[in-house]
């Protein structure tokens, strides 16, 4: 029977070693793991709900262009950048909601918006615009719809939504995806409900966080992405994995040659 030396059978435990850390490496960056095992997600009921801060464009319509005028706010003339004389562009001007959810609305008055869905605002002027409006129409945007990205993701910052309805998933891309040393076990998402801060921890490498509330972020969330230990750790091992890795297999290659060659 061959006797391996002892320096080839160190060389051949650390590649066994390297090889186990490889594949937990994998299993700790893969998404979305066990998805076929998890029943689908119902992304149509959901809907952000409008918050303080908020700036709303809210403009009404009917058949009677003349009987809708009243019910929407004017036009401003914004300067270019470059301030040429008549170069100016024509922008409606914003609701602004107030820290109590309220807003003031041309001759209804205060209303109140914060909690409310754009479907339940859309209810509650139409129901109170039929007193003057035959056949209202009202359409409804959130303009300040933005989330925030930060920590190990490769572009950290605050991005406009101008769909109204991002995932976190998609946050994440748009800020071009979590780095090799991004924890993606425990991604937190901070959020304002009702003026009170809340703060969830996801694990975006289990399926079944799809389910969760903060899979579909609110406007104004803050992503948050820690870094794992190989980012916190300053051994040399473990920033190196795949450097690693290239030595051990070239030398077990060669070991196993050398072997094979003393054999015949």
């Amino acid at each position: 029977m061959i006797r391996l030396p002892k320096i080839v059978a160190v060389f051949l435990l650390m590649s066994a070693m390297i090889g186990l850390n490889s594949c937990s490496q994998q299993k700790n960056i893969a998404y979305f793991q066990n998805i076929d095992h998890l029943s689908a997600l119902d992304g149509s009921s959901f809907e952000p709900t409008i918050q303080p801060d908020d700036l709303l464009l809210i403009i009404v319509s009917a058949p009677d262009p003349e009987a809708a005028a009243p019910f929407n706010l004017t036009t401003e003339n914004i300067p270019t950048v470059n301030g040429q004389a008549g170069m100016a562009q024509r922008q409606q001007q914003l609701y602004l909601v107030d820290k109590k959810g309220m807003i003031d609305f041309p001759i209804l008055g205060q209303m109140q918006m914060g909690g409310l869905t754009k479907d339940e605002v859309v209810k509650q002027l139409k129901d109170k615009l039929l007193q003057y409006i035959k056949n209202p129409i009202v359409n409804i945007r959130i303009m300040n719809y933005k989330v925030t990205v930060q920590g190990e993701v490769n572009r950290p910052g605050t991005y406009p939504v101008n769909s109204e309805r991002v995932t976190l998933i998609e946050a994440l891309s748009m800020a071009g995806d979590l780095t090799i040393y991004g924890k993606r076990n425990n991604v937190v998402v901070v959020r304002e409900v009702q003026g009170k801060k809340t703060v969830g921890r996801i694990d975006i490498t289990k399926a079944d966080f799809i389910n969760s509330p903060y899979y579909y972020l609110s406007q104004n969330d803050m992503v948050y992405v820690e870094p794992n230990g190989a980012k916190s750790s300053s051994s040399t091992f473990n920033q190196n994995t795949t450097v690693w890795i290239s030595i051990a297999s070239l030398i077990s290659s060669a070991v196993f040659s050398i072997l094979l060659i003393n054999k015949n």
